[in-house]
């Protein structure tokens, strides 16, 4: 068999056993780090987990999707196959929610293989009804985007012998990451970082709900528990947004004159303190927003010392892979903090490890929200 036919017959199985049959096991003898154009321009580096990832939405969201050839040609090291494409939109793709449509698409792919007989370079081409649902998912994010950005805080408090430092850097795809800050009697300031489950304009308006109800309780209510904060936005969370998401959330309070800082969480990634050249945890337990009534909120203490920091953080960064799948991970991140939390931009510091850790050609898979809380001076 020539090389031609030996690439034909792997694009073939392709189709065939990873679209078809949902075989994502065979993904990784077909492809290692390629060239991806996409139909809308831009060109990406892309790996085996892309590969099953992408399969693996589409098939969920279409269950009864079908690819079927209708004609292949080999020229060189480049198969294209033509194809027609079949399935019906039942479950939500990429924050785009069903619409119940079958679609019937003709279009092709040109795949560019290694003498080895692996993917280096790929390019797609589909017409009307997938291009328009992808004009409907890249209109869903600019909504969505518009009503995260609406609500994330404009400017940052300044507070004397503190510094507070937010970093915010969204991906293509919107997900639920918020911070905010919450004036409070006393001269306290709240803090809070979350995460809404999901991705797109669902995400975007529960987040946005509860970074309205945030506010509201924080301005109606004199407390300076964190917890009874969480308890309340949790009791009119329940009933408000779909039985399917919750958020994680993580609630400080902060005293700048006795540098206390009181705190609960609920489910999010556990804060760290930078103390004595090492990170601690600063935890506290209790169950995301919006699952469950009657939930409590366990609460700590702790008093910042001068040149102690404080990290508060979303999953986007811990949960970033390099081109070998392999995560950022919260070990990494608690030994990052340790060595760079003294410098002047912890959260700076902190992006630059990432971006050596995935590597040219990274595709930012989740937002990343950094907020740091540094006391740089004694208080009179």
């Amino acid at each position: 068999m020539s090389t031609e036919e030996e690439n034909k017959a792997i694009f073939k199985r392709y189709i065939e056993e990873v679209w078809n049959r949902t075989n994502l096991e065979l993904v990784d003898e077909i492809f290692d780090r390629y060239i991806s154009h996409q139909p809308d321009g831009p060109t990406l580096q892309r790996g085996p987990e892309d590969v099953k990832r992408f399969v693996s939405e589409f098939r969920s969201a279409f269950p009864d999707f079908l690819i079927s050839i209708d004609d292949q040609i080999a020229e060189g090291d480049k198969v294209m196959v033509h194809a027609t494409i079949r399935g019906t939109h039942q479950r939500e793709f990429r924050g785009m929610a069903p619409t119940g449509k079958e679609i019937e698409e003709r279009g092709f792919s040109v795949f560019r293989f290694s003498e080895e007989g692996k993917v280096v370079e790929s390019w797609d081409s589909y017409y009307s009804q997938l291009g328009l649902m992808r004009q409907s998912f890249e209109q869903e994010l600019r909504v969505a985007r518009s009503i995260q950005q609406a609500f994330l805080p404009k400017e940052v408090p300044t507070l004397e012998g503190w510094q507070i430092s937010p970093l915010y850097q969204p991906a293509r795809e919107v997900g639920g990451d918020f911070y905010d800050f919450h004036p409070l009697s006393g001269d306290r300031l709240g803090f809070v970082v979350g995460d809404a489950t999901g991705k797109g304009v669902p995400a975007a308006l529960v987040m946005s709900t509860t970074c309205g109800m945030l506010r509201a309780v924080s301005q109606a209510s004199g407390s300076s528990s964190p917890g009874e904060m969480l308890e309340r936005v949790n009791e009119a969370l329940v009933p408000s947004i779909p039985a399917n998401m919750f958020v994680t959330c993580f609630y400080a309070i902060l005293d700048p004159m006795s540098a206390s800082l009181r705190y609960a969480n609920a489910g999010h990634d556990v804060p760290y303190l930078h103390r004595n050249s090492a990170a601690e945890e600063l935890r506290a337990r209790g169950m995301p927003l919006g699952l469950m009534p009657g939930m409590s909120y366990e609460e700590d203490e702790i008093v910042l010392d001068v040149g102690e920091t404080a990290l508060f953080y979303s999953d986007g960064l811990v949960e970033a892979h390099d081109p070998e799948g392999e995560m950022f991970g919260f070990p990494r991140l608690r030994a990052l903090i340790a060595e760079h939390a003294e410098k002047e931009s912890l959260e700076e510091a902190l992006l630059e490890e990432l971006y050596s850790f995935v590597g040219d050609g990274w595709e930012q898979e989740d937002d990343i929200t950094l907020l740091t809380l540094r006391r740089s001076a004694s208080l009179s």
